[in-house]
């Protein structure tokens, strides 16, 4: 009981530049959806209703859900990896009422889960600070500690994702430490370079003697004399965590937490939000407000400062 124009939707979002990953979540999203109705309510898709997307929900967050494969999970869905999969499926009846198709319910129809508040977790300036100058003193072999450094330096000065890091190329920088880059879905964006990072910067390109394009790549394993080497997402993480631990930090820091600080630092300055949702690529400023209220720091300025009683 396959969903009706259900190839076309994967090739709507194709054509309209949606990643690879992103069209396979959705077609496994749909599956999910396409398994429920031939297994658990037996239903049609031209016969769901409101109450449908209610028992879909309550399947979702349930024991008896079972994978695109239909088989038996190992865990319960989190709130957001349900609301992901309610996504895929009100995007998908978008696309029916765009295209003039039959469409049993409305969209809006599908409603998602209240996500739980949760407190970003961002290491003190201090212990940032450290953690990007860790590599110098717990790399022996100082090309690679020059190399891991600047990675972080790029991080923490532009605020990216450690996707668009690891994609970078070198003629992607200008020499006013100016990148352009191409992010999430495809949005292109500039994101700027301190001069501290410019430097450190400077300092690595000048080790270079290679013909590969990548800005960051290994120096050794297996794949390291290939042409396009590049860093792998996994080993950056990897590196993060041990020096963290050398380092005595508590507070877990993940590369994206380079973006996390990023933001909240920025913020605690007086950045304007709207510049930041600018520089971290966000199409809403909702988002954004996430990352620059996550402070303690930040509210306890802001209560020092407004509270009525403060004297």
């Amino acid at each position: 009981m396959s969903l009706p124009h259900s190839d076309d939707f994967l090739l709507s979002l194709k054509t309209s530049n949606f990643s690879p990953e992103t069209i396979y979540n959705y077609e496994r999203d749909l599956k999910t959806f396409e398994n429920f109705l031939a297994e658990d309510v037996r239903l049609p898709f031209s016969k769901i209703t409101k109450r449908t997307l209610e028992l879909y929900k309550a399947y979702l967050t349930s024991r008896d859900r079972k994978t695109p494969q239909n088989q038996t999970p190992e865990r319960i869905l989190g709130a957001g990896s349900v609301n992901r999969a309610l996504s895929a499926l009100r995007r998908y009846l978008k696309y029916l009422i765009e295209m003039d198709y039959a469409a049993p319910v409305a969209p809006d129809s599908v409603k998602l889960l209240k996500l739980p508040k949760k407190h970003p977790r961002v290491a003190e300036f201090e212990d940032m600070v450290r953690l990007i100058e860790s590599p110098d003193s717990f790399e022996k072999d100082k090309k690679i500690a020059l190399r891991n450094r600047t990675m972080l330096e790029t991080l923490f000065a532009t605020g990216m994702r450690i996707s668009e890091l690891l994609s970078l190329n070198r003629n992607q920088i200008d020499k006013t430490g100016k990148i352009f880059i191409r992010g999430k879905g495809r949005k292109e964006r500039f994101v700027y370079l301190t001069e501290r990072a410019q430097k450190i910067l400077a300092e690595y390109l000048k080790t270079r003697r290679d013909d590969n394009p990548a800005l960051f790549i290994p120096y050794s394993g297996r794949n390291a004399k290939t042409q396009k080497a590049r860093i792998s997402p996994n080993y950056l993480q990897m590196k993060l965590k041990k020096y963290r631990e050398y380092l005595g930090i508590n507070v877990p820091t993940s590369a994206h937490s380079f973006r996390h600080g990023f933001a909240t630092y920025l913020a605690e300055e007086g950045a304007n939000p709207a510049a930041i949702q600018v520089l971290l690529g966000h199409e809403s400023l909702h988002t954004t407000t996430r990352y620059v209220h996550a402070s303690d720091k930040y509210a306890q300025k802001t209560h020092k400062r407004f509270h009525p009683l403060k004297k």
